[in-house]
């Protein structure tokens, strides 16, 4: 009880006043966001998942602004990370539902065109403002009246981070020695095409084939999400290549037919994608269900700590942006979102992104409190909004091409707001403990948030153009599901009983016990992906049980996270650039990624390079071991 009533002292006392918001920590920190948003918009488009950028963005702004630049600031250094966090959160709401319109547009059967990329910027930075601005009235009920209830476990490990690098900046060489060894197995991978990035091995005695990529960064996502996970994952795939497909093809019909022509991979995109849907839309609503009384609390108990919103100290600490610009502020975000053209959403829609848009960003801000921002349902509020606008458009009689844009669109910034909502009030936990000025902070979220939006317009204009939306490019699989949610409600011609089956294979899995939500993951992505990513969980698995002393342990799996953290983002930046590379004419009419292709100029044999994937693949995993375990070794 003393402890409890006893008053918070954070890190930097509130009377003392240090550099936070600086050219440097600023400039530092869009770079940050920019690179950050660019790869995990690469990463969630493949994969379907996201990292956190708040500890690695930290981890960098130590090494540069401590260790490099000699600056003795650690509000300057969360400066930095609460701008480039903000990258990664917007990215993950823009890609789990703006692709949709590329797959439509690419399909060609809606008359659907491309949005333009004012359109994405304008939905992006509206979303995330509002985000952040329906954040700010809840910080003194969620960060200050609660602190010792609400954990917010990704903030306040961001912190502990920062601090323990206030000893000697330790962990940004582990990232950028991640982020270059990765960018050069990618670029050997795709960028040369000298190896396979898949090995495949066709079993037609049993009417399939398993398969696994050997990409760096879905070896880092293994083993940052865990053997747990990875496991539910690999467990999905296992069942749609190795049960399903069989029990399809050998059944005859059409999936036979698709089986005869194309493979197993056929069987999946023309049978399976659709299971999967199903099941990803049920493991969404039932996330939603069951977080339902948290829910409820946690608005309840938002609601009440809004009374006393803006009744703090005169402090530094205590300093926020006025309340009166944050209201006027929301008022005209929603009036643009009705009136700017660009925007194809009216006026219902308009009011639908507030009243949903506050609630969901109320239940986020307190959800990351409690359970992190890794087990917020997101996706299930995404897909709560989705179907309940679809709905109110086709009641409104807005059941066309005009209506199913307007959908993606609200669905779109909705999904924006949460993620980014849960983002400002880790960030905001974060300052709290460190002794940040909070209104300095709410404006690095305003900047970090404009330069993601900024830069992922172009960004998705480039994946599509160099990768595509869809089974042969990149999968893009929560912007397929919203995809098939809105056709779906608006009379699209879908295999409703594919749809229906997967949603009972994640009621059956949720009843086992199993979290649902990998699961069903594993189900929609092709096995080449969960097959990578459970073999990152492995090595994560055998890192956990090394024999070695707590603190050697310790040191190994937080290196292998930073370590995984810098090769997610130098894959993604080569991935970036890659693309780039594909649509850059050079001499003969080929592109210049056409005129790098090794294995088409040469001539490789294909066992050839399947063995040099064997054997770069090793050589990932051992570099991953040199910067994990051997470490130690190597600097006695």
């Amino acid at each position: 009880m003393d402890n409890k009533n006893k008053p918070f002292k954070p890190y930097v006392p509130a009377d003392k006043i240090t550099p936070e918001i600086t050219v440097v920590s600023v400039i530092l920190g869009i770079i940050l966001s920019v690179v950050f948003g660019a790869a995990n918009a690469y990463l969630g488009l493949k994969v379907g998942l996201t990292v956190s950028a708040s500890i690695p963005a930290a981890v960098i702004s130590m090494g540069v602004i401590r260790v490099i630049m000699r600056r003795n600031s650690i509000l300057e250094s969360n400066i930095v990370q609460t701008i480039g966090s903000a990258g990664e959160s917007l990215a993950a709401g823009a890609i789990f539902t703006l692709p949709a319109l590329f797959i439509w547009a690419e399909e060609g059967k809606h008359g659907i065109e491309n949005p333009s990329i004012l359109e994405i910027t304008l939905i992006a930075l509206i979303g995330g403002l509002l985000g952040v601005f329906f954040m700010i009235p809840l910080r003194n009920a969620l960060i200050v009246q609660e602190h010792g209830t609400l954990p917010y476990p990704e903030g306040t490990a961001c912190a502990e981070v920062l601090l323990a690098g206030e000893k000697n900046g330790a962990g940004a060489g582990v990232v950028f020695a991640g982020m270059g060894f990765a960018a050069l197995f990618k670029f050997i991978i795709d960028g040369l095409v000298a190896v396979k990035g898949t090995l495949t091995l066709k079993i037609d005695s049993f009417k399939t084939e398993v398969s696994t990529q050997i990409y760096p960064a879905l070896l880092s996502v293994g083993y940052i999400c865990g053997p747990k996970i990875s496991s539910y994952m690999f467990a999905g795939s296992c069942l749609s290549w190795l049960v399903i497909i069989p029990l399809l093809v050998t059944s005859g019909g059409d999936a036979a037919v698709a089986y005869a022509e194309g493979g197993a991979g056929a069987v999946h995109g023309s049978f399976i994608k659709y299971i999967g849907a199903g099941a990803l839309a049920a493991a969404g609503i039932i996330s939603l269900v069951k977080s339902l009384p948290t829910i409820s609390s946690a608005f309840v108990g938002s609601m009440k700590g809004l009374k006393a919103s803006g009744k703090g100290g005169n402090d530094r600490t205590s300093k926020e942006i006025n309340i009166a610009v944050v209201i006027v502020a929301i008022v005209v975000l929603t009036l643009a979102i009705w009136l700017i053209p660009a925007i194809k959403v009216n006026l219902i829609g308009a009011l639908i992104i507030v009243v949903f848009g506050f609630f969901f960003a109320t239940v986020s801000s307190r959800m990351v409190g409690l359970v992190g921002s890794s087990n917020n349902p997101v996706s299930g509020m995404a897909i709560a909004t989705l179907l309940i606008t679809t709905l109110v458009l086709v009641v409104t009689g807005q059941n066309d091409a005009t209506g199913m844009v307007s959908a993606i669109s609200i669905g779109a910034i909705i999904c924006i707001v949460c993620a980014i909502a849960g983002d400002t009030s880790q960030d905001l936990k974060t300052g709290y403990i460190l002794g940040a000025t909070p209104k300095k902070q709410q404006i690095g979220e305003v900047i970090g948030v404009s330069a993601a939006a900024l830069a992922i317009g172009g960004t998705l204009y480039l994946l599509n153009a160099a990768y595509g939306f869809g089974p042969d490019g990149l999968n893009a699989p929560q912007a397929n599901l919203m995809k098939t949610i809105v056709e779906g409600i608006m009379g699209g011609d879908m295999p409703w009983g594919l749809v229906i089956a997967g949603a009972f294979i994640a009621v059956v899995i949720e009843l086992i016990g199993i979290p649902v939500l990998p699961f069903a993951i594993g189900v929609y992505l092709p096995f080449e992906l969960n097959a990578c990513i459970m073999i990152g969980g492995i090595i994560r698995l055998v890192f956990d049980k090394l024999k070695k002393a707590k603190e050697e342990k310790e040191r190994i799996v937080n290196d292998g996270v930073l370590f995984c953290s810098g090769m997610i983002a130098g894959e993604g930046l080569v991935g970036i650039l890659l693309a780039l590379f594909a649509i850059i004419p050079v001499a003969g009419g080929k592109t210049l990624a056409e005129a790098m292709n090794l294995s088409a100029v040469l001539g490789i044999p294909e066992v050839v390079m399947n063995i040099g994937s064997i054997v770069l693949f090793a050589i990932i995993i051992l570099t991953f071991c040199g910067f994990t375990v051997w470490k130690k070794n190597k600097k006695a």
